[in-house]
């Protein structure tokens, strides 16, 4: 059972990184990739923080390497990924704290540590501190809305709970959903 739940993370895991590079264009502005934002989060909920991370990462060197996006495709992404889980499993399974986790994570730390890297590394200029702030974090609202109805209505089908039951994932009780 544990070797079946293995492999099914690893398909979710390949899954969520193709749907990731894919839908990534959609609604995109430099600093702004909302469905970046709903795989992160939707990826968090579903494997947990490590595998998150490793998926926004794998995203973010797939975009980098064969769509010519800056290095904003791992900054953006990175931080908010590992935080929605942390903050998710913190929370015992709260949807609402997964996407606060992404916004903290991506709009916050993502967009200030973008800064020194796209004017040192990149050769920017003109940019602050703040910068990257307003656009990551809207762009993580977008995509936190879209991830939160999306597992809110997953979650009141009783799918949420199988599809981690099937991944040998945590699965916290959903009746808390909304509960804050």
């Amino acid at each position: 059972m544990e070797r079946n739940s293995k492999l099914l993370r690893q398909l979710m895991l390949a899954m969520m990184v193709a749907m990731g590079v894919v839908i990534s264009p959609i609604l995109r502005i430099e600093g702004m990739c909302p469905m970046a934002h709903l795989i992160n989060i939707v990826c968090s909920v579903f494997l947990g923080p490590w595998y998150s991370l490793l998926c926004a990462t794998l995203i973010g060197i797939i975009r980098m390497s064969f769509m010519g996006i800056p290095p904003l495709a791992l900054t953006g992404a990175i931080f908010g990924a590992f935080l929605s889980g942390v903050f998710y499993r913190a929370s015992k399974g709260n949807l609402f704290f997964a996407v606060i986790g992404e916004i903290i994570g991506t709009g916050v730390i993502g967009a200030i540590i973008s800064y020194p890297v796209m004017t040192l590394i990149w050769g920017r200029t003109g940019l602050t501190w703040m910068f990257y702030v307003p656009s990551f974090t809207m762009g993580t609202i977008i995509g936190g809305i879209i991830a939160f109805v999306f597992l809110v209505a997953l979650s009141r089908t009783g799918m949420l709970v199988k599809i981690q039951q099937s991944l040998g994932a945590k699965v916290y009780d959903k009746t808390r959903v909304n509960n804050r």
